[in-house]
């Protein structure tokens, strides 16, 4: 025999709550998109390897998935172009 809580809807997780109640829904604060310079920071921090655990779980909290790919993609061809751009000084500058 199957034991329900009758105040529950199907797939309600109520367990290790006596009342059946459900958790309240995160803040909409929580929920407002990042701005530009949070993702450029973000992104650059990412990029260098010193995201901060506290930020990068902001990220996947409150970012869009394409708003980071395309500033990762913009990062990198910035981050490229200017590794070949002090290449072409350097090798300018020994002739």
């Amino acid at each position: 025999m199957e034991d329900r809580n009758e105040n529950t809807t199907p797939g309600q997780d109520t367990e290790g709550d006596p009342t059946g109640a459900r958790e309240p829904e995160p803040e909409q604060a929580e929920k407002k998109g990042l701005g530009a310079l949070q993702v450029v920071s973000s992104v650059f921090a990412a990029g260098l390897g010193v995201q901060s655990s506290r930020n990068r779980e902001r990220d996947f909290r409150q970012g869009r998935a394409g708003t980071f790919i395309a500033a990762g993609i913009i990062f990198t061809a910035l981050f490229i172009g200017g590794v070949l751009t002090v290449v072409k000084l350097v090798l300018a500058s020994a002739d």
